[in-house]
């Protein structure tokens, strides 16, 4: 995939819309996480360095296209330190902006027509500019108006952050060093199926975990408790195994689990094999043999994906041990130049950085559900705009 970039461009005195993924975690009006800001920063500072007048449009949250201050943007301006425009489709304040300036937009989301890609509203989003620069990799799947919409009006290109994106897991995905080692968890199998198949054939192993891995526990007739599971997707589970057997893909799924009597943080834990799991149990976490399990196949792997924790991680100490070892095994083979670790979602990237081996990874994605579509092999709508072909 070859995209169009910023490199050689002359950008000096040139009005810039860049698309940034700001969508971070504030609590108390504070900025939490500052992960996907930071990945921004390169692109924004050799666009500013180039002398580009830049403008940045991002979202925060689902405020359902209505103004609602509960997801404004001034928490991330005053992260950045650069002034807040309180209206992403003002432009008065352009003409004072001399080259170098830099500018964030108020939500865009404000604005129903930003998710339904309302070519008016879009027409309007890129009024006043010259150039539009894409580097919101985590809402590239997404076919809106600041990703597609305005791509279709100006010169458009791809940021530092989104041709990285593109170039690394490219490269995982087409030429992984093997074996090749895939865990995926998480709650819901319905929303993964495409990915787990696409892994199932891509991968030499495969491991499902988390409440994923009791709904396929759930299809073999496995004791899964009063856990979240489907019990719709059975027959899906069951059809993704086949999947794996035909591709000569081996499935690892839990073996013991770690339960409470109770979905809560400060629950009593306790772990138990899949057989004595009792009807009453809510199942948290991954088991002691089943984590045992899980580090020997990273031990055995020359490369790893990872994406979506395997019990509630954040729910430290007693919830994150399953994720945490997942964590700590692969930074610690990466380190030693064992092997070539890919890491997307939101969850997962928190598991890294709470235990401290964020740094470790080869590389970290920005993207959740971008990145789950990139892998599963779909278009995405805002990185083919801005393909050369």
């Amino acid at each position: 995939m070859k995209l169009r970039t910023i490199n050689n461009l002359d950008l000096r005195g040139k009005y810039v819309l860049l698309r940034d993924d700001f969508n971070v975690q504030i609590v108390d009006g504070k900025i939490t996480d500052g992960f996907r800001i930071e990945q921004s920063m390169p692109t924004i500072e050799k666009l500013r360095s180039a002398g580009a007048r830049v403008v940045i449009c991002a979202h925060l949250g689902r405020p359902k296209g209505t103004r609602n201050m509960e997801f404004s943007m001034r928490p991330v301006a005053e992260f950045l330190n650069v002034p807040l425009i309180d209206d992403c489709l003002r432009r008065d304040f352009m003409a004072d902006m001399n080259n170098g300036d830099v500018v964030l937009l108020e939500n865009v989301r404000f604005y129903p027509g930003e998710e339904s890609n309302d070519p008016a509203f879009a027409q309007r989003l890129a009024a006043g500019f010259d150039i539009f620069v894409n580097d919101a990799f985590a809402v590239s799947h997404r076919a809106h108006a600041s990703t597609v919409g305005v791509a279709m009006i100006l010169p458009s290109y791809a940021g530092e952050l989104l041709a990285s994106e593109i170039e690394n897991l490219s490269a995982v995905m087409e030429n992984p060093v093997r074996p090749l080692l895939s865990i995926v968890a998480g709650s819901k199998v319905s929303t993964k199926i495409g990915v787990l198949k696409a892994l199932a054939k891509l991968s030499d192993t495969l491991i499902i975990g988390g409440a994923l891995g009791t709904t396929f526990n759930y299809a073999l007739g496995e004791n899964v408790g009063n856990s979240l599971y489907e019990a719709d997707q059975k027959n899906t589970a069951l059809e993704i195994l086949q999947y794996a057997k035909q591709n000569n893909c081996q499935v690892l799924l839990p073996l013991d689990k770690g339960v409470a009597k109770e979905f809560t943080r400060d629950a009593v834990r306790t772990n138990k094999d899949l057989k004595d799991i009792m009807p009453d149990d809510v199942i948290i976490d991954a088991g002691i043999e089943t984590t045992q399990r899980n580090v020997a196949a990273i031990n055995s792997a020359k490369t790893v994906i990872w994406n979506g924790t395997v019990g509630m991680a954040e729910w430290m100490p007693t919830w994150s041990y399953g994720s945490f070892a997942l964590a700590r095994a692969i930074a610690a083979r990466t380190r030693a130049g064992e092997i070539t670790s890919v890491i997307g979602g939101g969850d997962t990237v928190a598991a890294l950085e709470a235990c401290g081996v964020k740094d470790d990874i080869t590389y970290v994605s920005t993207g959740g559900g971008a990145f789950l579509e990139f892998i599963e092999g779909r278009i995405l709508p805002g990185i083919s705009i801005l393909e050369n072909k």
